[in-house]
């Protein structure tokens, strides 16, 4: 049996190896990038951890001040105190209204009197 009668995917020659410098020069570029990415974490780590700090003690309201949360309970009480007070004004004022009616109604009652007042 010769060569010629063998097929023709035995006689087509195999790839060539790839260069020993390529395959060295792609593993330090991803050494270098892997580094990089280390490297880049790290400094996120230590820049965003007391800004998140700060976020999570500011939502949970530690770091408010006291004279700060003093002023504010102080102006609860004074709310809760002008409520009912609120209350009684708009009670008042119905009240006063119904008298101001009632004086104009008996006023304008004198005035159509036959022989009223003028007479």
């Amino acid at each position: 049996m010769s060569l010629a009668m063998l097929p023709a995917q035995i006689q087509t020659p195999a790839p060539p190896l790839p260069d020993p410098n390529w395959v060295q020069i792609q593993s330090q570029e991803q050494f270098l990038i892997g580094v990089v990415v280390v490297v880049v974490s790290i400094v996120a780590i230590f820049v965003l951890r007391p800004l998140f700090a700060a976020l999570a003690r500011r939502l949970e309201g530690k770091n408010v001040d006291a004279s700060l949360r003093a002023d504010v309970d102080h102006l609860r009480e004074l709310v809760a105190e002008v409520d009912p007070l609120r209350t009684r004004v708009l009670e008042l004022e119905e009240r006063l209204e119904f008298a101001e009616r009632l004086l104009a109604e008996r006023r304008d009652q004198g005035l159509l009197r036959p022989g009223g007042p003028g007479a």
